[in-house]
């Protein structure tokens, strides 16, 4: 009898948790598991790789109310929700002047403990041998959803965010199991929850390196990303966020162009940083050197086109892009992240160069001035052997 999971998740914009979902979607076995996925809110460009074995349950419309715009869950008439996240933004504010957090990340734990109270309860009718909390804060899985064990993802450094443990810790205690996606993930979260260390276990992303290489040649990227003679077409791909430093890319740009290495950095996301990224572009008169080609559905051909595949964030969970651009076998730079071990191996499958804007660019114009060393952290990287080892966890707790 083939065993029933659900998975949730907010929405399926485009982001490494979505992408790695997604993932893990493609590579289950579904002669022996059902699978039902609750997305909060329908959207995001994702929604249409949802694999078709998958039973996409129903939008119910209070859950799409969490992140929307405030003004038009009141405008809809969902007052009572209104009025929760009133109180979350409220409580937050008076958590900020206690403790002084570095960022806003805690507030989604206010959210989410006076939201949950209110929603309905998700296929109440079935119960499920493992529901999979795939995105924090994990509330809604826990208190919403019949199942026999419950399973919750970490994708983040959580020495690097500031949350409130008080609210957070009892969440996590009563999961069976927390899947991170990456030893560093992994250790980081038991430094912050060492009462939760027997819980831990790594479960890798899937990557699907065939898929990647497939989609890589859906389409010729050349009117977006010329090839031209002796320039070096560096990409990042990313939301522009805090976490992933693009507001950085254009000082560590302007030395690089300075240093007189001809290269052209492409970037592809969005998010509420595009803002600032275009401020600093423009104050370090980079324009014509670093061009925003925003939100891609499809980033692989893309990330095929360029020369250097460039991931210059400040922390990350296990950056799912990395993963992505070693199965199109590119050479990979990335910055010292506290993280970044469990995606690259130094000299081997990448290069790890200094997080400040000055050591960045010097460990990327060694690379780019050292065509050897490019061939030797380049080739295919095909990271399917993490595959079994992740399904066979997610099998196992079903049992």
């Amino acid at each position: 009898m083939k065993k029933s999971l659900l998975f949730a998740i907010h929405y399926l914009e485009l982001g490494g948790a979505e992408r790695s979902l997604i993932g893990l979607l493609r590579a289950l076995d579904y002669s022996t598991v059902q699978v039902d996925l609750f997305v909060y809110s329908h959207r995001g460009e994702l929604m249409k790789e949802i694999p078709q074995e998958v039973n996409l349950l129903p939008e119910i419309p209070e859950y799409a109310q969490i992140e929307r715009p405030m003004k038009d869950v009141l405008k809809d008439g969902y007052l009572r929700l209104f009025l929760a996240r009133i109180k979350a933004k409220w409580q937050f504010a008076k958590y900020k002047k206690q403790n002084y957090p570095k960022d806003g990340n805690a507030i989604f734990s206010y959210v989410a403990k006076n939201v949950t109270p209110l929603l309905p309860p998700i296929n109440p009718d079935k119960e499920y041998d493992l529901a999979v909390s795939f995105l924090a804060p994990h509330d809604i899985v826990l208190n919403k959803v019949n199942a026999r064990k419950k399973a919750c993802w970490v994708h983040t450094d959580y020495t690097k965010v500031d949350v409130n443990t008080d609210i957070e810790l009892p969440v996590w205690c009563h999961y069976d199991h927390i899947a991170a996606v990456s030893e560093g993930v992994a250790e980081a979260f038991i430094k912050r929850f060492s009462s939760l260390r027997e819980k831990v276990k790594v479960v890798p992303n899937i990557i699907n390196a065939q898929y990647v290489q497939d989609q890589a040649n859906a389409f010729i990227v050349d009117a977006e990303m010329p090839r031209e003679d002796n320039v070096i077409r560096l990409l990042s791909v990313g939301r522009f966020t805090e976490a992933k430093n693009f507001d950085n890319v254009p000082g560590i740009c302007q030395r690089i162009i300075n240093a007189g290495v001809p290269a052209r950095w492409y970037l592809i996301g969005y998010g509420g940083d595009e803002a600032l990224i275009r401020q600093r572009i423009a104050e370090a008169g980079m324009e014509k050197h670093i061009i925003i080609l925003g939100k891609k559905d499809n980033p692989y051909p893309y990330m095929q086109a360029c020369d250097v595949y460039v991931q210059p964030s400040r922390y990350e969970g296990c950056p799912v892009t990395i993963q992505e651009a070693q199965a199109l076998g590119k050479p990979i730079i990335a910055t010292s992240f506290p993280t970044v071990k469990s995606a690259i191996q130094d000299g081997v499958n990448g290069v790890i160069v200094p997080l400040d804007n000055e050591g960045c660019a010097q460990g990327i114009i060694r690379v780019l001035q050292d065509p050897d060393l490019q061939k030797r952290i380049s080739g295919i990287h095909n990271e399917d052997l993490t595959e079994n080892k992740s399904l066979t966890t997610i099998y196992e707790w079903t049992k």
